[in-house]
């Protein structure tokens, strides 16, 4: 209980310190901070859709849940992950552009392609966690329903289903891993053009450039690879690991305000 009430408090304050900082400061106006102000909304929104559940159930022992809040917990909790993990992608196109195409930047990252930017990762998210939660609500449920994680996901309530998920789980799998894998692998491709372009042109602030880009991808990492080895994979191949969720739902949102701050 303690170590969840210090990491979801960790993550509103420090999140809640850049939204501040940024909204009071005129110099903070650049798109690298709009985008920054948006994640750190989404951090705070993506751990309260499981830590305040999880510190109620830790703190009384009431651990049960109805099926319409485990369903609305899921649907919430697929939309603001996926909608993040479109905005780390994006936030990775800006340093790219940033760095890679400086003439350009100002008008490639206008204020108004910014704002459609982010509008397009919170429809990318609400898409997504749309079709998750009709995958779910399509199974019959006959019971004993214990779901053995800290929080309602798709793939623990799956393996709840009284009948045959061979096509729901490879629905699933294909849908959740392979945005995390697609967003991935444009991050790792965007950071790579940039150590490239600052390999070719060594200097004091490009290498400031590169142990920035380099802390970014250790946050990445964190938030992606266990989303990767959670979803990329049939709900019934390998027994669930709750604490692999925790990584991605508390400690990646609490790491984000030191990581992209520096």
């Amino acid at each position: 209980f303690t170590l969840f009430l210090l990491a979801y408090a960790m993550v509103l304050l420090g999140n809640l310190l850049i939204l501040v900082t940024v909204r009071t400061d005129p110099k903070l106006s650049s798109p690298m901070y709009f985008f920054l102000c948006h994640l750190s909304v989404i951090d705070i929104c993506y751990t309260s859709v499981t830590a305040p559940r999880v510190l109620v159930a830790l703190l009384s022992g009431h651990k049960a849940i109805a099926f319409e809040g485990c369903v609305t917990q899921l649907f919430f909790l697929h939309f603001v992950g996926s909608s993040e993990m479109f905005l780390l992608t994006v936030m990775a196109f800006d340093r790219y552009t940033a760095i890679c195409r400086p003439l350009h930047y100002p008008a490639i990252m206008a204020r108004r392609a910014c704002w459609a930017l982010i509008a397009a990762c919170w429809v990318g998210g609400f898409m997504h966690s749309i079709v998750q939660t009709l995958l779910v609500l399509q199974l019959p449920f006959c019971g004993p329903n214990t779901i053995h994680s800290y929080f309602c996901d798709v793939l623990p309530v799956v393996r709840l289903a009284c009948a045959d998920t061979a096509l729901t789980e490879w629905l699933m799998a294909s849908n959740s891993g392979l945005i995390s894998l697609g967003c991935f692998l444009v991050l790792v491709a965007s950071y790579a053009l940039i150590l490239a372009k600052v390999r070719a042109h060594l200097s004091q602030g490009h290498w400031k450039s590169l142990s920035t880009c380099a802390s970014h991808m250790m946050v990445v990492t964190l938030l992606f690879v266990p989303c990767i080895f959670t979803y990329l994979r049939p709900a019934g191949t390998l027994p669930s690991n709750k604490y692999v969720c925790v990584i991605y739902t508390t400690f990646s949102p609490m790491m984000n305000p030191l990581i992209y701050t520096l």
